[in-house]
């Protein structure tokens, strides 16, 4: 599915254009990114919960050369899914 995809999803089932639907899923998007940014996480109940987690810098291999090759350590966005998600996806 695509945005657009489901933008027009959100716009029928709740009864609203699809500019409004796009404006809610864009302000939704930039929630989640700015709290993520901040370092805090979003837990919505049943759903799931978006985080962020710390990689430890490391040491990899370049596929096409061999050569080891240093991996700056970094954050990373982190989504656990919640109870209700898992069972429906099952």
């Amino acid at each position: 599915m695509t945005k657009a995809e489901l933008v027009a999803q959100i716009a029928n089932k709740s009864n609203t254009s699809k500019t409004q639907a796009d404006a809610s899923l864009n302000a939704f998007l930039d929630i989640i990114m700015a709290e993520l940014a901040a370092g805090n996480k979003l837990t919505l109940t049943g759903f799931g919960t978006f985080s962020v987690s710390a990689r430890k810098a490391r040491t990899g291999r370049n596929p096409q050369t061999g050569a080891e090759i240093k991996i700056a350590a970094c954050k990373v966005a982190r989504f656990k899914p919640g109870k209700v998600l898992k069972d429906v996806v099952k």
